[in-house]
C-alpha cells in the first residue's frame, strides 16, 4: 500500500480525491492523508514516516508549499513531492522543482492527469525505494563479511548482484592451524592491558596477511586461528594460496616475536600447519550468533599437523595432499605421520623458502632422509651433522634413529 498525504486548504478537495481513488483505497492500493497546511503536513509525516508521496499546493496559510519543500529536504529520507500550482505560475513551479519536486501538476486539478502523475511518481519511489535497500542490504553484508574475508572479497560478496550461497556447502578447500606455543603461561605473566596490546598487534599482522592472500578468517581461538582458502569463494589455487600464506605468517610470527623479546615478553613460536581436501563450509549456528567456519576431516587434520610440529622441532608442516597441488612446490620431507587421533600415516612435509631450498644443508638433508630405511648408519651420522648447525628436524631424526627407529613412518602420540 502507498501512503500520500494531500496538503491543500481547499475544502472540497479531500471528497473529489477520495471517490475518485475510491475502487484502489477500497482495494488496500492506496491510502491518503490530509493537511490544511505545511505545518499541519510535518505533523502528519512525523506521525507517518513511511509516506510516499506528498500532493502539496503552492498558496497555503501558515506555511506554503514551497517553505514545506525546503522543510521537506531536511528530513532524511524525504517523500517525493508533487506541487500544485495555478495555471500559468511558472515562477513558483521553476522555484518548486528547483526545491525537489518531483513533479507538478496546475489547477483546476485534471483528475486524470492527477492519477498519471501519482502512479509516474509513485513507480519512481519504488525504484527509489528498492535501490536504498539494496545499499543498506551491501552495507550490512559488508559489515558482518569483513569479519571473515579480505577486504575486496568482502565487497565482492556484499554485491547483491552476486547472491554467493554462505549455506552449508561441500567445497574443496585449504585449511591453515596456527597457534602461539605456551601462549597460557604468558597469559599468567603478564597484566591485561600489555597482554591485550601484544595479542591485537599479533593477530592484526596476522590477518593482514591472510587478507592479502585471499583467504578467509574462519576463527580467532584465542591466540590461534583457523584460515580458510577456496572458500567461500572459489580459487583454484587454494593450496599455492594457502602454502604462500602459512610461509609469509612464519616470517611474521617471527619478526613479531624477536621484536617483543626485546621489550621483555617471551612470546613463544607460532606453529602452523596446513592440509587441503573436501570440507564443510557456511553460516553455521543458532539464534543470534552465526559463524562462517568449516568441518571435516580436512580441518581435523590441519590442526593435527600444527600441533605434530611441538614433537618434531618444525614451526610449519604441510601435508603431502596439499603439496600435491601445487606446481614446482619447494620443501623437504619430513616423513608418514601417525598423528593422534588418526588411522593412517600422513605424509607430511615441512615448506621452505627459495633461498632456504637451495641452501647446502637442505641437499644434505635429503640424502640423509632417503636413507632412513636402509639401515645405513651414516642416515643417524648426517642427521646428527645437520643437527649440531641447529636443523632441529634433523635433530628430531637423529634422536629417533639413536632410539632405534627406522624408515620414513612416526608415529606421535
Amino acid at each position: 500500500m502507498s501512503l500520500i498525504l494531500v496538503v491543500d486548504d481547499e475544502p472540497d478537495l479531500e471528497a473529489l480525491i477520495v471517490q475518485k481513488f475510491r475502487h484502489q483505497i477500497r482495494d488496500g492500493r492506496l491510502a491518503f492523508g490530509f493537511a490544511r497546511d505545511g505545518v499541519e503536513a510535518l505533523e502528519r509525516l512525523a506521525a507517518a514516516p513511511e509516506t510516499a508521496l506528498v500532493l502539496a499546493d503552492i498558496n497555503m496559510p501558515r506555511m506554503d508549499g514551497l517553505t514545506l519543500l525546503e522543510r521537506l529536504r531536511e528530513m532524511p529520507d524525504p517523500p517525493d513531492t508533487v506541487i500544485v500550482s495555478a495555471y500559468g505560475d511558472m515562477a513558483n513551479i521553476r522555484t518548486a522543482m528547483n526545491r525537489g519536486a518531483f513533479d507538478f501538476l496546475t489547477k483546476p486539478i485534471d483528475l486524470a492527469d492527477l492519477e498519471a502523475t501519482m502512479a509516474k511518481t509513485l513507480r519512481h519511489v519504488e525504484k527509489r525505494r528498492a535501490a536504498e535497500a539494496r545499499r543498506l542490504a551491501a552495507e550490512r553484508a559488508h559489515a558482518a563479511l569483513a569479519r571473515y574475508f579480505s577486504p575486496n572479497l568482502a565487497r565482492q560478496l556484499a554485491d547483491a548482484a552476486r547472491a554467493l550461497d554462505l549455506g552449508g556447502q561441500r567445497r574443496e578447500v585449504s585449511a591453515v592451524f596456527t597457534d602461539i606455543a605456551g601462549f597460557t603461561a604468558l597469559v599468567e605473566a603478564l597484566d591485561a592491558a600489555a597482554l591485550a596490546a601484544l595479542l591485537n598487534g599479533y593477530l592484526a599482522g596476522m590477518t593482514d596477511i591472510v587478507f592479502a592472500h585471499g583467504g578467509t578468517v574462519a576463527k580467532v581461538l584465542g591466540d590461534g586461528l583457523l584460515l580458510l582458502f577456496g572458500a567461500p569463494d572459489d580459487q583454484p589455487d587454494h593450496a599455492a594460496r594457502a602454502v604462500a600464506c602459512a610461509l609469509a605468517l612464519d616470517a611474521f610470527a617471527e619478526a613479531f616475536r624477536a621484536a617483543r623479546a626485546e621489550g621483555g615478553a617471551a612470546l613463544g613460536i607460532t606453529r602452523i600447519g596446513v592440509h587441503s581436501g573436501p570440507a564443510l563450509v557456511g553460516d553455521f549456528g543458532g539464534g543470534r550468533h552465526f559463524d562462517y567456519t568449516a568441518y571435516g576431516e580436512t580441518i581435523n587434520l590441519a590442526a593435527r599437523l600444527e600441533a605434530a610440529n611441538k614433537a618434531l622441532g618444525t614451526r610449519l608442516l604441510v601435508s603431502a595432499a596439499t603439496a600435491a597441488r601445487i606446481g614446482g612446490f619447494q620443501g623437504r620431507m619430513v616423513g608418514d605421520l601417525l598423528m593422534r587421533g588418526t588411522r593412517r600415516p600422513m605424509a607430511a612435509f615441512e615448506p621452505l623458502t627459495p633461498d632456504r631450498a637451495t641452501a647446502p644443508g637442505m641437499t644434505a638433508y635429503a640424502e640423509a632422509f632417503a636413507r632412513l630405511g636402509t639401515a645405513d648408519a651414516e642416515a643417524a651420522r648426517a642427521m646428527a651433522r645437520l643437527a649440531a648447525e641447529g636443523d632441529a628436524l634433523a635433530g628430531f631424526h637423529a634422536r629417533r634413529l639413536a632410539g632405534g627407529g627406522e624408515g620414513a613412518l612416526i608415529e606421535l602420540g
